[in-house]
């Protein structure tokens, strides 16, 4: 549903706003993920093209041409307004990159996302997330940018950014009762983020229970698993088989990949339309989707702390199944010897009559 669809809604149809605000620090790589998602697509979702969902109307920059900053349809800005002065109702608010601290500098701001209309002066994201969470059904971060601070927050950085739950507080808990849902990736998977929002909706629409999470305001199908229990090479490893160049098929854990700890679904989902993601094509994984990322995985491509006695022992253990198994391939890798012209029957059949 477009702006001005949701403006001249009938008011038996409630409609379900989703305010995407994309101003925090951040590359809006999760806004252009979002537009290679298939399962399912971003329009399967505004258009209403999935059963039991609600009207959607989406205020997301980088589709809303409808909207101008001050002309169109409607003036994008004013919808962020209608939703403060509680004007909205349902909204999920989604954010896109971290929330620098505003409170650490004499003048200026970090960031910002359109004006005051009282002041004319530029209104702080920070101050928006101050507006609009108590107000809305459901918040959601997308990115690791968003969730956990990103980049941007990694030591050293001057602006004091940390994530949407560092900010709001891990504890908080919208007016429905929701906690912060946290997608991270960076950039994130195109159908983990599409698949929560779908999730999202259902839950708004009374059609789904509470949304599962884990202990990082992750959703657990999504992110239960490491990168090296989905990996195709995980079998490397456990054969002590180590890749020591790219390009190799080898397990890429000696190149510095952190997959066997990093809760993340790329290997199983692939990345657009299941092809692609990190190890899948070759690629080491750097815990871009933990909250620790990125300063408890660097330096990146070298190896992990902990796998230099993995691999070692994985290497020894690895030896022995290697021998184990080729001696069971040379027995299993032969056909039954009675598989044979002749006169005799020789398969040990025994007739019964």
């Amino acid at each position: 549903m477009t702006a001005s669809e949701a403006h001249d809604a009938q008011p038996d149809e409630p409609v379900v706003h989703i305010l995407w605000i994309n101003a925090g620090l951040s590359c809006d790589g999760d806004s252009v993920a979002l537009t290679a998602a298939t399962q399912p697509s971003i329009e399967d979702i505004v258009l209403g093209a999935l059963p039991g969902l609600p009207k959607i109307a989406v205020h997301w920059p980088l589709i809303d041409f409808e909207c101008g900053p001050e002309q169109g349809a409607d003036t994008f800005i004013e919808w962020f307004h209608k939703a403060d002065r509680g004007e909205l109702e349902p909204f999920v608010l989604v954010v896109e990159g971290s929330i620098p601290n505003e409170a650490i500098k004499p003048e200026g701001y970090w960031c910002g996302f359109g004006n005051n209309p009282a002041t004319g002066q530029p209104m702080t994201t920070s101050e928006w997330l101050d507006r609009l969470a108590p107000k809305a059904t459901a918040v959601l971060a997308v990115g690791t940018c968003a969730t956990y601070g990103g980049i941007h927050a990694m030591a050293g950085n001057p602006t004091g950014a940390m994530g949407v739950r560092d900010y709001l507080g891990w504890d908080w808990t919208s007016k429905a009762g929701l906690p912060i849902v946290n997608v991270p990736g960076c950039p994130i998977t195109p159908d983990n983020l599409s698949e929560t929002i779908l999730y999202l909706l259902y839950q708004v629409a009374g059609q789904a229970p509470m949304i599962p999470l884990d202990d990082a305001g992750r959703p657990e199908w999504l992110f239960g698993k490491t990168v090296h229990e989905g990996c195709d090479r995980a079998g490397y490893y456990e054969q002590g088989e180590f890749a020591t160049e790219y390009g190799s098929p080898l397990c890429l854990v000696k190149l510095g990949c952190w997959g066997p700890v990093v809760k993340c679904n790329v290997p199983k989902r692939g990345w657009m339309n299941g092809l692609g993601g990190c190890p899948n094509v070759g690629g080491i994984c750097i815990g871009c989707t933990m909250p620790g990322f990125p300063d408890k995985f660097m330096p990146f491509m070298d190896e992990p702390p902990g796998a230099k006695f993995s691999t070692t022992a994985s290497g020894l253990y690895g030896g022995v199944i290697r021998t184990l198994r080729r001696i069971t391939v040379k027995t299993t890798d032969t056909e039954p010897k009675w598989r044979r012209p002749g006169r005799e029957l020789t398969t040990g059949y025994r007739p019964s009559w």
